[in-house]
């Protein structure tokens, strides 16, 4: 009699395996990209985790928080970023990419570990050089040939699930120089460009030129090319310096922790979005 409870036990549980499974299998498949060394956060949160290779590139599929996901190393840069999420998006098919990593402070209230979620998303080196100084203008999309804004907003919908996924979620202290802070996560622009910020001048040109809030090297790019493909992505930055002379030594001290903070608000996004 024990032993038939046991294999009817075991017969039970082996279902409800395979339910799961089978449930997560029937949702849309989501991406996340972000640079090798600070996407690692997002891969290490995975479930049932599968490495595919595709021409050359590392993608990691599994689930995340019961949704499928796939998991995306980019390199450095616009045209790294660029060129990896064709091949995602070519390859898996997502219904929605979202990028997670580090960024520098624009906004120089925000500090180490602090969370920004990306309303708009621009290009900040990206435009002409004229008699009256440099002009930033949006690129034209080849496929409708319209030219994008400079200031590209994210969709509402991917907005709303991330406004619903942050509330009442609190993220790990960080103990820097100035004490123990609390990370807030906050919404604003996020800028993109090939060159690591670390000036205070340039820094507070994009400030008052963009209202941005955070400036980082990938980001600008994907949005780029999932509007040209039609898919919907969001940028999810966690601040790890201020753009300022000592913003290298910041990136290399608050790395490990930005990069774990964004995996956490990326990872909650993904638990609210609806089903497609």
């Amino acid at each position: 009699m024990g032993g038939m409870k046991r294999r009817l036990t075991g017969a039970l549980t082996l279902i409800l395996v395979l339910v799961v499974a089978s449930a997560a299998q029937s949702q849309p498949l989501v991406g996340v990209l972000g640079i090798t060394r600070e996407v690692a956060a997002v891969e290490q949160r995975l479930k049932d985790s599968r490495e595919v290779v595709v021409r050359g590139f590392v993608f990691h599929v599994g689930t995340l928080n019961g949704r499928p996901v796939v998991v995306g190393r980019s390199g450095t840069g616009k045209v790294n970023a660029a060129v990896v999420t064709t091949v995602l998006i070519s390859h898996f098919n997502p219904t929605a990419l979202f990028f997670s990593g580090t960024a520098g402070a624009i906004d120089q209230l925000l500090r180490p570990g602090d969370i920004v979620i990306g309303t708009a998303v621009a290009q900040h080196d990206t435009g002409q050089h004229a008699g009256g100084g440099f002009e930033r203008r949006g690129l034209r999309n080849t496929i409708t040939g319209e030219i994008d804004p400079v200031l590209m907003p994210a969709p509402p919908a991917l907005l709303a699930a991330a406004r619903s996924a942050v509330t009442g979620l609190t993220l790990s202290p960080v103990t820097s120089a100035e004490g123990v802070h609390q990370p807030r996560i906050t919404e604003g622009v996020i800028v993109t460009g090939d060159v690591f910020v670390s000036d205070p001048v340039r820094r507070d040109e994009l400030r008052r030129s963009l209202d941005a809030s955070a400036a980082e090297m990938e980001g600008g790019a994907m949005v780029q090319t999932c509007r040209q493909f039609g898919v919907p992505c969001l940028v999810v930055r966690s601040i790890t310096d201020r753009a300022d002379g000592m913003a290298l030594n910041s990136y290399v001290q608050f790395l490990a922790t930005a990069s774990e903070n964004a995996a956490a608000v990326v990872a909650a996004i993904v638990a609210k979005l609806n089903p497609q």
